[in-house]
């Protein structure tokens, strides 16, 4: 009798489209993706929310410290644009790495962040390393700590 994981590996395995029928669902999800991927970044542009009032002085830092940030990301995907509406209304410029179409920052989110999966904010730290948090809600708790008025970074 499978275990758990095996039976589960063994369903997706059994109900996995070959063949023909393959093609199909492949060009089918890649015209469902082609025809929501404009209204998804209509829908970023409209509702990303303006940056949060700093000083000069504090939005110099936040900047500066944002040279130290880059996000691996795909233009359409729905937890990416989360964290880059999160970035946007605390007003950081980060560098945004297009993993998708970018063979090279793909090759580095695999070599360097161990998987390839997105979003993930690649944390250039003081000693050196790197740290890399993929999980949406992980890098917005994260850039809410550190950049988040009145929070002790």
């Amino acid at each position: 009798m499978p275990d758990g994981k095996n039976a589960n590996i063994a369903a997706f395995v059994i109900s996995y489209p070959t063949g023909p029928m393959r093609i199909i669902v492949r060009y089918f999800f890649r015209a469902v993706r082609l025809i929501l991927t404009p209204f998804m970044l209509l829908s970023e542009k409209l509702t990303t929310p303006k940056a949060i009032a700093r000083s000069e002085e504090e939005q110099r830092a936040a900047e500066q410290a944002a040279t130290k940030l880059a996000l691996y990301q795909y233009r359409a995907c729905p937890f990416c644009i989360k964290v880059r509406k999160e970035m946007a209304r605390l007003g950081l410029p980060v560098e945004k790495r297009d993993a998708l179409k970018n063979p090279i920052y793909r090759k580095e989110l695999q070599q360097q962040g161990g998987k390839i999966k997105v979003p993930c904010l690649k944390i250039d730290q003081e000693n050196g390393q790197a740290l890399w948090l993929y999980e949406s809600e992980q890098i917005k708790a994260w850039l809410q700590q550190r950049f988040e008025p009145g929070s002790v970074a």
